[in-house]
């Protein structure tokens, strides 16, 4: 089975909710002029219930098939990114350091895409619980639509997403069974000496080269104590002191990112990075504090439904046009939180040539929506057929 046909019929309306939609980014939580666009077209639309105001700015919308089942729940996250739009698209960002360069103006199309041939034709049993989602660039949306009951109070049984991927031909899927986006957690070292003028140093307590004593430190960690068949990343992003010449500074600051899939190997960088913190504080006479900002956990997704989604896929672009097995990578999604308490998967969609993810000049391919509405509707009619 090719592209719905019904889909394609209205790719023009897609393309034009889609580019409204990056004309007026949001950021965040605070997603509501995205949220009531959402609810004009799913009312429209005629779906059975929608619920707001859902992690602030969250939008839950029920289609009801004909006959009992389970409910099957298809997520699209809605915010933007602070960065100033370089694509001299006419339809251009018009909130000035806003922009949607994540594609997540796609993903909510391609699902009010869905939902709209879903609610036309109720191919299907039990119901369907679209989920708009802000927040997924940084609060954790997702977690929050968790912690609110989301899952429990709309009986969601399993759970899918897609993402778009520039560079990957248009049209084509890529799918990893297990882990296929890492945890990611942030550490922030505070190193406290003695400031005073650099002329004296032996009068300071420099807290200059214990931060340097540390930023080479954490290199050995993925070096000498990880296991080299596991996974992980610790980049040092962040070192700021001094503000002269000729003055040794108080304090040091150093941040960086920690990028793993296993628990284990996150439980060991943190006590490494404890242990760090605490020999070079005696080594150099200084006070070195250690914390941690925890991120979004591993991206996991169920293997057996990554093998139905992929078998979806297939249906929809072809078997040469989807890669089953890509591998994992390190980026972090927040859709992990509720991959944690639900079966599900998460797939990527190629929108073809362009400036990657997080690019001033990036822009989702229009021509990319029919694919993604399309896989969302199968997925659907396939795991709960009439």
């Amino acid at each position: 089975m090719p592209i719905i046909n019904r889909i394609s019929a209205y790719s023009d309306d897609m393309a034009e909710w889609r580019q409204y939609l990056h004309a007026h980014p949001e950021l965040g939580l605070e997603c509501h002029q995205t949220a009531e666009f959402v609810v004009k077209r799913l009312t429209e639309f005629g779906v059975d219930e929608i619920h707001t105001n859902i992690a602030t700015s969250g939008v839950v919308a029920i289609i009801n098939g004909q006959g009992d089942g389970a409910t099957i729940g298809l997520r699209a996250d809605m915010d933007a990114l602070p960065i100033v739009e370089e694509t001299g698209a006419p339809y251009a960002s018009t909130s000035q350091g806003k922009m949607h360069a994540c594609g997540h103006d796609g993903h909510t199309t391609m699902l009010l895409g869905a939902a709209k041939y879903l609610t036309e034709t109720r191919n299907f049993k039990g119901r369907v619980a679209l989920i708009f989602q802000p927040a997924e660039e940084n609060e954790g949306g997702a977690r929050i639509m968790v912690e609110q009951g989301v899952l429990e109070r709309f009986d969601i049984a399993r759970l899918y997403a897609i993402h778009n991927v520039p560079g990957l031909e248009l049209g084509h899927f890529m799918a990893t069974p297990g882990p296929v986006m890492a945890g990611e957690d942030s550490f922030h070292f505070n190193v406290i000496g003695k400031g005073g003028h650099a002329a004296s140093p032996h009068e300071t307590i420099d807290p200059i080269m214990p931060a340097v004593a540390l930023a080479q430190g954490l290199q050995t960690i993925v070096s000498r104590n990880r296991n080299p068949f596991d996974s992980l990343v610790i980049s040092l992003t962040q070192i700021h002191t001094g503000s002269a010449d000729n003055v040794i500074p108080e304090t040091a600051y150093l941040n960086g990112t920690i990028r793993y899939f296993d628990p284990e190997v996150r439980a060991m960088v943190g006590g490494r990075l404890q242990a760090l913190a605490d020999g070079i504080a005696d080594a150099y006479g200084v006070r070195v504090d250690l914390s941690f900002t925890l991120g979004y956990p591993p991206t996991i997704n169920d293997p057996d439904e990554t093998d139905f989604c992929v078998s979806v896929a297939r249906d929809v672009v072809g078997h040469d046009a989807v890669l089953p097995d890509v591998g994992p990578e390190m980026g972090s999604e927040d859709f992990a939180y509720m991959l944690e308490k639900r079966p599900g998967a998460y797939l990527f969609l190629g929108i073809g040539d362009g400036p990657g993810l997080h690019n001033a000049g990036y822009n989702f391919n229009d021509d990319a929506s029919v694919y993604g509405a399309s896989y969302f509707a199968k997925l659907v009619e396939r795991a709960q057929p009439l």
